[in-house]
């Protein structure tokens, strides 16, 4: 869905949180494209797992594209990991692995991470390749808290 209507991504209840780095490559690539997009959010789908990954300022989150919800009438995805991306603060240069907390919604998003990892940085590549001729269509998201 694009234009006035965003996406719709529920956040269910935290399973589990815990404090790592992704490689520095990845954290700053989700920054450039955020710039090049000039877009609050960059959707990069991730085919090879049906997932879609939302980047904003503040965190990258992974939507499994076959978990769907409705709750007060509006349907949505289900959010089953993020990255809440951490102050660049403590980095001491751009090649340092980038802090972030990573929060699961799922019982197996802890194993998914790790491939998640590869997977996202190859189709965030492609779409900074794409960007460099194209411009980025404009997409908004919504992320609510899914209730019990």
């Amino acid at each position: 869905m694009t234009g006035s209507h965003p996406e719709i991504f529920f956040r269910p209840e935290e399973l589990a949180c815990e404090r790592l780095t992704i490689p520095s490559t990845l954290y700053n690539q989700c920054r450039l494209a955020l710039a090049r997009c000039r877009n609050e959010h960059v959707f990069v789908p991730v085919r090879s797992m049906q997932v879609m990954a939302v980047i904003d300022k503040d965190e990258v989150i992974f939507v499994d594209s076959m978990a769907y919800a409705v709750q007060d009438g509006a349907g949505g995805k289900l959010i089953f990991l993020a990255w809440s991306l951490l102050p660049a603060a403590g980095r001491e240069d751009l090649s340092a692995p980038a802090p972030v907390q990573l929060r699961y919604y799922r019982d197996d998003a802890r194993e998914l991470h790790g491939r998640l990892v590869g997977e996202f940085g190859q189709e965030l590549a492609q779409l900074l390749e794409r960007l460099q001729q194209e411009v980025c269509p404009p997409r908004s998201s919504r992320v609510v808290p899914l209730r019990a």
